[in-house]
């Protein structure tokens, strides 16, 4: 193992211990099954490819402070994964566990861009780091919601990787966008209104009337991306 290597395996190691550790307090404390367990490795498992691939590309010895920070929040979304999993099978997540963890995940988002900035680690690696763990914590609530309020809150989940796909087919979609406010309340937006109504404390329509509000919302933004690079590809 080269010097390089070593610090992203100890991390490595340190981040599946922790989620091997979430899942054990989940088994004694929401009795998480063999469902939740198979999603919660196969999601670790998942994770630590990526992660090591995209470390290499970046040419770095291993994660930085703030990416260590989008960690913790990338196992406690393990953790989300293995419930909304195991409440498919048996019908019914414990919903004070899914929403606690999942709040206390959001509330990391907003810990890690000021640590990067503080530390002046800054990197393209640690935003799409943090993106992805964002857009896949989005995805897992969107399906329990779906439970709640109708499948078509999967759209929520969705639309980042339909916006990935069709970028497969159009290259122009490829391009960088420019960083805009807006953009990032929409996308944060989506989290907090699927936790607050896996919560299961609001009524029904106001629930939907909601997560309705969330995706017209999240509809618009990406269609402004999509027309921002379809301008930019076609000046003409």
């Amino acid at each position: 193992m080269t010097s390089t290597a070593r610090p992203l395996a100890a991390q490595q190691v340190a981040g599946m211990a922790g989620q091997v550790a979430l899942l054990v307090a989940l088994s004694a404390g929401a009795g998480l099954g063999a469902v939740g367990w198979s999603a919660g490795i196969a999601y670790t498992a998942g994770l630590w490819i990526l992660l090591a691939a995209a470390v290499r590309r970046a040419r770095v010895a291993g994660l930085g402070p703030a990416d260590l920070v989008t960690l913790a929040r990338a196992v406690l979304v393990g953790g989300v994964t293995a419930l909304v999993a195991d409440g498919l099978r048996s019908g019914a997540a414990p919903v004070a566990y899914l929403v606690v963890i999942a709040a206390v995940a959001l509330v990391l988002d907003a810990v890690d861009g000021q640590v990067a900035r503080r530390s002046g680690t800054v990197s393209a690696l640690g935003a799409r780091f943090d993106m992805e763990v964002d857009s896949f914590l989005v995805l897992v609530l969107s399906i329990h919601v779906a439970a709640v309020v109708g499948p078509w809150v999967l759209a929520i989940g969705g639309m980042r990787y339909a916006f990935v796909a069709a970028s497969w087919a159009a290259p122009w979609m490829r391009s960088a966008l420019p960083a805009r406010y807006s953009t990032k309340a929409v996308a944060a937006m989506q989290g907090i209104v699927l936790v607050v109504v896996a919560a299961e404390v609001l009524p029904l329509p106001l629930a939907v009337a909601l997560v309705s509000t969330a995706l017209a919302l999240l509809i618009w933004s990406f269609g402004r991306d999509v027309a921002r690079l379809w301008r930019d590809a076609h000046p003409s």
